[in-house]
């Protein structure tokens, strides 16, 4: 049976077909398109017209993909721009007329749960871990060991919301770094009060900037490891805190130079470094982990586990 998962992010729209056979797939397709649908004015609630257009026209084309490969169930999900936007019920409703695909609006906790089904089926946790997905639109923190999940909680302090609030001048200044920061730790009270309780020994990243964090130390090294083909990567503690300290210095220009680096995060993978080192530093933790398995992968396990 062939399914197909939509992943509608903030940033990017991901598309992952699937040959299941009772508990096993083989993956047929994926891609990914920076759709950038939290654009322009994302903390005012409202996806700008181009940003809507965009999105239309890539999900009109993964249509087309999934007829291509005789999908028998879609399941496409949508995040925080759109569960947020005034605006995200008309987009919805447009996909369903132009390209005949049904989104859900899922819920922040959805979200966080369906992130934990994904990096689960990576095989990352191996111990209590703290999952970390840092998106456009929000990031989700889910606290779990080898056999269950023990909390989760989504966030609105997304790359896109906090770089479109805060982050003005190239490179980012001592000010906009600690207003960053200031609002970060007022909106974390409970993840770090959970933390205290349960003390997590290492931190997974679920896909997106982790695997641009992954994919600059990589080529900074000249190492041969290719992330699209790994379900983790285990990050030495000093290469990932210096790879952060030279994004959070560095001018844009100076970033889009940098070998591993992609167009869409140029800028927001600043906002990440400064997220995950405030995080790390805060739980008194230097192990790092990459699953490349997120969402998307999520629903894959969902399905799989349904039939």
């Amino acid at each position: 049976m062939r399914f197909a998962a939509i992943d509608l992010g903030t940033n990017t729209f991901h598309l992952l077909i699937a040959e299941v056979q009772g508990t096993t797939f083989e993956i047929l397709y994926k891609t990914n398109v920076p759709v950038k649908l939290g654009e322009g004015r994302i903390n005012e609630n409202i996806i700008i017209p181009a940003a809507f257009e965009r999105g239309l026209n890539t999900l009109k084309s993964f249509a087309e993909m999934i007829e291509k490969h005789e999908v028998d169930q879609v399941r496409a999900t949508a995040t925080s721009a759109v569960r947020s936007a005034e605006n995200g019920f008309e987009f919805v409703q447009q996909v369903k007329a132009q390209a005949n695909i049904t989104i859900e609006a899922i819920s922040g906790d959805e979200e966080a749960e369906l992130i934990y089904q994904g990096v689960k089926l990576s095989g990352a946790i191996q111990e209590l871990s703290l999952i970390m997905d840092i998106g456009g639109g929000s990031v989700e923190f889910i606290l779990c060991d080898t056999q269950k999940l023990i909390w989760k909680k989504s966030y609105n302090i997304g790359a896109a919301r906090l770089m479109q609030q805060f982050f003005k001048s190239d490179p980012i200044t001592d000010e906009e770094k600690g207003a960053i920061l200031n609002h970060i730790q007022t909106q974390l009270a409970a993840l770090f009060d959970i933390c205290e309780i349960h003390r997590p020994q290492v931190l997974i990243g679920s896909a997106g900037a982790f695997e641009t964090f992954a994919e600059l130390i990589i080529q900074k090294k000249n190492q041969t490891t290719d992330i699209k083909n790994v379900k983790t990567f285990d990050f030495e503690f000093d290469d990932y805190i210096a790879i952060a300290i030279q994004l959070i210095n560095a001018t844009h220009n100076e970033r889009a130079a940098m070998k591993g680096m992609i167009p869409l995060r140029v800028d927001m993978i600043v906002v990440a470094a400064l997220i995950t080192n405030y995080v790390m530093g805060r739980l008194k933790l230097n192990r790092l982990v990459l699953s490349t398995y997120d969402l998307k992968m999520g629903l894959l396990n969902k399905f799989i586990d349904s039939k």
